[in-house]
């Protein structure tokens, strides 16, 4: 089932996200949902908040987005692996790198607008898979910016948080135009 995307202005992206328990009834599909929900979307990454659930959970497809680079920009964006299509639920990053780099982000509660932001090269992360199994381990590059960006979702904050004060005003425009629903979108959203 195709869930609604939240759009920019909804209080829930701007909430710290409760834990989820292993015997949450209805999980399994909501999981699954997320998942069609995301690439109905054209996502590569998306956090319960977006679908207006305040759950410290959220997924990333890390795989697809290696898979449509060439070698040159795999070698740039990707250390060794390529890629990751992962569930994490009660994610805790434990520790980040002193290496940053900055690249455009957007995100799908956010169309059409999107914006430098200044990144980690790679985060430790201790969290829980689909299967409720504990996991810990470090990812890097590209898969590490998106982790970050959908973890940040579970904290309530959002990539614009991180944007140059300049950048947030030249934008507002557009922002109260998301919040009106007067954009345009192939995928259904909750304005």
């Amino acid at each position: 089932m195709i869930i609604p995307i939240v759009a920019y202005g909804h209080d829930i992206l701007r909430q710290s996200c409760a834990e989820v328990p292993p015997d949450l009834p209805g999980i399994d599909t909501f999981i699954e949902n997320m998942w069609q929900t995301m690439y109905v979307a054209s996502g590569c990454g998306l956090a319960a908040p977006q679908v207006d659930k305040p759950w410290r959970l959220f997924i990333v497809d890390s795989a697809q987005t290696y898979s449509k680079m060439d070698q040159r920009d795999r070698k740039r964006y990707f250390d060794t692996h390529g890629g990751i299509q992962e569930t994490f639920i009660n994610a805790r990053i434990t520790s980040r790198s002193a290496t940053t780099w900055v690249e455009e982000e957007g995100c799908l509660s956010i169309p059409s607008i999107e914006g430098a932001v200044e990144r980690s090269w790679s985060v430790t992360v201790e969290y829980l898979d689909r299967n409720f199994t504990p996991r810990e381990q470090t990812f890097s590059g590209t898969t590490a910016r998106m982790i970050q960006h959908e973890y940040d979702h579970t904290e309530g904050i959002l990539y614009l948080d991180y944007l140059k004060p300049l950048k947030r005003t030249l934008l507002k425009s557009k922002l109260q135009k998301i919040r009106d629903g007067k954009v345009t979108v192939k995928y259904p959203m909750k304005f």
